[in-house]
């Protein structure tokens, strides 16, 4: 990725730096520490999470004049941010985390995907991958040149303040000023309105045709044939481009009538001016105990911002605006099923939803989870505890029915086994069961589930987005919310509920059935492993062995053991990252989904799952006796 050993070894002069790494299949990792450009002392083992962490501490420490100017300039983050989002569009089986010291989320922050756009799309924004064209170039003739081009450049709809390239030559990161001078005039001539564009292009051409010592740091490289690459690109891009611009999209800009009016009445009459008080209604005084000082629609002051030690910075709130405005561009297909069943479990959500709640959801603040189950939102003056399983869950089979038969997918790695999945979930059903009879049972029980998904593959892939391959394999599952992947450990317990809980006769009990096993496989539980901030700590605290003495060693010597690797550290990650990752998905994806799309049962008014904790009004009347 054209990060050199020299500049490694560099930092260890003008930095802490502590290399943390372990070998795949070893017991534990190293430990080493370096300063001054040499290493302090031999690596120590240590526990490790798999793979190589490089952290520099103190950067200038022994630098004063070039830390005094790092720490008045603003310039070096957003150059490690624009290489990071460089690298994370490139690398799309990589995934990527940038977050600023003291920040409270991440201005880059991408995960491993197959989809380039959706890797775009999440680094870039909604607004860039929209305005996408994949374009694609090659040349195999070895008497001109042999190369492969392919990428996206924006189409005509996409305006940008400046032009912005993305060039990856045989996987490296470099400039091609000749490229880029080429492209930029395509744009100038064909889309004159349009000419900062987005650019990102791959090119893989043999090694020996790039020379990469035209420029000191690497940075710009020259091609063999350069000319005829650069002629054939150019021409790909301009007719890619005017083929794009028989289409063309305008924002429409609301006018407010009653404003335009006030102002044409002021500039015919200028000699007799009305008074403001008899243009415009009073605005009523709002009480004090029923004024609410929040918007529903801003995200700041959210509970969390006042668990962090320094405020959220600019960039933070820049970061999320992305997400906000993917958010509002979902929309569930227009076309309507065509069969009636759906129809009809569809008309009865629309006939028996709550108008209070619905006006809760849609015009309610998100503050924070209360617990593992429970969130508190504000609407208005109160204060109500939701209970986010039970909501996801409805949110999720809502959707199933609305998008039926429109579903994208999410494609898994690795086809997984259904024998497998549902041995899995008959195991962790019947736990103190033992013996090889009822091991028998289990595999004719699953034998029998695997033909009857097998037989119903079809149906399955046609209406629901679940594809199961002749191998009895699950390949892929359905999108019910975009930018929402459900908990993968939930699959074999989801696989078991439709083989055993679907009602495969009536059509519409049928439909509604494997709609309420995908609710309940997409909700969004709490994950399984126990929450590491509470008390659940304890279940990652490594346990010595008794038999320690039995081995030759001293109780002693086990203390050492336990307070060297208190805690299961890989483990202990997988856990806080699962945590957090719910709490995200649950404030920027789960609340604005439900209110677009969630119309909330009668019953959820009185069975727990909204309960009021504290009203305004009521807390003036308490604090007014003190």
């Amino acid at each position: 990725m054209g990060f050199r050993g020299e500049a490694l070894a560099s930092m260890t002069y003008v930095g802490h730096m502590t290399v943390t790494t372990i070998m795949k299949g070893q017991l534990h990792g190293y430990r080493a520490t370096y300063r001054d450009g040499v290493m302090e002392q031999e690596p120590k083992p240590c526990a490790a999470v798999k793979g190589t962490q490089i952290m520099v501490e103190n950067l200038f420490y022994n630098m004063i004049a070039r830390r005094k100017t790092l720490q008045n300039s603003a310039d070096d983050y957003p150059k490690i941010v624009d290489l990071l989002s460089r690298f994370a569009i490139h690398h799309i089986n990589v995934s990527f985390s940038c977050r600023k010291h003291g920040a409270a989320r991440a201005d880059v922050h991408s995960v491993a995907t197959s989809s380039r756009l959706d890797a775009i799309r999440s680094v870039y924004g909604v607004s860039v991958a929209r305005n996408l064209i994949k374009i694609e170039a090659f040349d195999d003739e070895s008497s001109s040149s042999v190369f492969k081009m392919e990428g996206f450049i924006s189409n005509s709809n996409y305006i940008g303040k400046k032009i912005t390239m993305v060039l990856f030559i045989n996987n490296r990161l470099v400039e091609c000023g000749a490229l880029k001078r080429a492209v930029e005039i395509v744009y100038s001539a064909t889309l004159p309105k349009a000419s900062k564009p987005f650019i990102y292009m791959s090119i893989i051409l043999p090694s020996e045709h790039v020379d990469v010592n035209v420029h000191p740091t690497k940075r710009e490289v020259s091609l063999l044939h350069q000319e005829i690459i650069i002629e054939k690109i150019q021409s790909t891009v301009e007719s890619r481009l005017r083929n794009s611009n028989e289409c063309r999209t305008f924002q429409e800009q609301t006018v407010d009538a009653s404003t335009s009016s006030l102002r044409a009445t002021q500039k015919d009459s200028p000699k007799n001016p009305t008074p403001p008080s008899s243009q415009t209604p009073k605005s009523e005084k709002v009480p004090v105990h029923k004024m609410v000082r929040i918007d529903s629609l801003d995200p700041a002051g959210r509970l969390h911002a006042y668990l962090q030690a320094t405020p959220s910075s600019q960039a933070d709130k820049s970061s999320l605006a992305s997400i906000r405005s993917a958010i509002r561009q979902r929309r569930n297909p227009r076309e309507t099923a065509d069969l009636t069943s759906v129809q009809e479990l569809v008309n009865i959500i629309d006939s028996n939803y709550h108008s209070g709640l619905l006006d809760t959801i849609r015009n309610c603040t998100y503050i924070g989870m209360a617990d593992e189950v429970f969130a508190l939102i504000q609407h208005n003056t109160h204060l109500y505890l939701a209970n986010v399983v039970n909501l996801s869950k409805e949110l999720m089979y809502q959707q199933v029915l609305r998008r039926f038969a429109h579903f994208n997918a999410i494609q898994l790695s690795d086809p997984a086994p259904l024998a497998d999945l549902l041995m899995l979930a008959l195991k962790e059903e019947d736990l103190d069961a033992e013996g090889e009879e009822n091991y028998d049972l289990k595999e004719k029980i699953a034998e029998m589930n695997i033909q009857l998904l097998k037989q119903k593959a079809e149906m399955l892939q046609e209406y629901f987005g679940i594809h199961i391959d002749t191998n009895g394999n699950l390949s892929r599952l359905p999108v019910i919310l975009d930018q929402y992947t459900p908990d993968m450990d939930r699959v074999p317990e989801f696989v078991l509920c439709l083989g055993n809980d679907v009602d495969w006769d009536d059509e519409k009990i049928c439909f509604q059935t494997i709609a309420a096993a995908l609710g309940n496989f997409y909700a969004m539980h709490p994950p399984l492993l126990p929450n590491p901030s509470g008390e659940g700590l304890q279940f990652y605290k490594r346990r010595v062995s008794s038999n320690c003495h039995q081995a030759g060693g001293s109780l002693k010597d086990a203390d050492d053991a336990a307070v060297e690797s208190e805690y299961d550290d890989e483990l202990l990650a997988d856990a806080e990252n699962a945590w957090a990752h719910r709490e995200w998905s649950i404030q920027h994806i789960l609340f604005p989904s439900m209110r677009l799309f969630f119309k909330p049962l009668t019953s959820m008014a009185s069975n727990g799952t909204f309960v009021r904790v504290a009203s305004l009004e009521k807390l003036y009347k308490i604090f007014e006796r003190c």
